[in-house]
């Protein structure tokens, strides 16, 4: 039974029920404990676009709105400001478009991050829309965190095909791409388009591309804390 503890931090604006729960499974699955949080405190809510059957299959939508009505851990989450993300050896941010609304710009969210990733013992897996995080957090000394790092992400491939043509989702206004604001803030990026899946590891971060590679993702993770993913 493994030890190690992780952080959860859930987007209340729409998360993408893949990039959520096939990692807080896959980690729950092999030991780990997790904490779910949420900006406010409130129940993290699911992007209804990503439970769509002609897209994951039935099985798979039954499950995740199975998890997501019913896991403990997201029905009653923390509060973000109330979590020390130092007490947890990794802090997973799942994406999902609400994620720009909400957690990339949070103070406490960059605060996780960034202390995930200054130590010796802690790592980040940060995932799809919530990579865009990275546009905002910066290192004690003020500089950008993702400045020269490798990273993968929500690419503006993708974007192009979802929003409108005045950037809107379902009439909301996207206030960035996801792409645009971490090449900005010196990301060396590859969203691996022509793989099926995009995992990158640099260092104490991981970043992963969209709802494919999730699993990916919490298996990389899983061999970055040294424990074994259950079969």
């Amino acid at each position: 039974m493994s030890e190690a503890r992780v952080l959860f931090v859930v987007s209340e604006e729409g998360y993408w029920a893949e990039e959520c729960i096939e990692p807080l499974t896959t980690l729950a699955d092999a030991g780990v404990e997790v904490t779910v949080s949420t900006p406010s405190g409130s129940p993290p809510v699911v992007d209804e676009r990503s439970l769509d059957p002609e897209d994951v299959g039935e099985e798979a939508v039954e499950r995740y709105r199975e998890v997501h009505e019913t896991d403990e851990r997201l029905r009653d989450p923390e509060p973000l400001a109330a979590v020390e993300a130092t007490e947890y050896d990794a802090v997973v941010f799942p994406g999902g478009h609400g994620t720009e609304w909400d957690v990339n710009g949070d103070r406490h969210a960059r605060a996780a991050l960034r202390e995930a990733v200054a130590g010796d013992d802690g790592v980040a897996l940060v995932v799809c829309h919530a990579v865009g995080i990275l546009a905002f957090a910066r290192t004690d000394d003020g500089e950008f965190l993702v400045d020269g790092r490798e990273v993968t992400g929500f690419p503006n491939e993708w974007e192009e095909g979802i929003v409108d043509e005045h950037d809107r989702i379902e009439g909301r206004k996207l206030p960035y791409w996801v792409e645009d604001e971490v090449v900005a803030a010196g990301g060396n990026w590859d969203a691996e388009l022509d793989a099926d899946t995009s995992v990158t590891v640099d260092g104490d971060l991981i970043t992963a591309r969209g709802p494919g590679s999730s699993t990916a993702a919490a298996e990389t993770l899983l061999a970055e804390l040294g424990i074994e993913a259950t079969a």
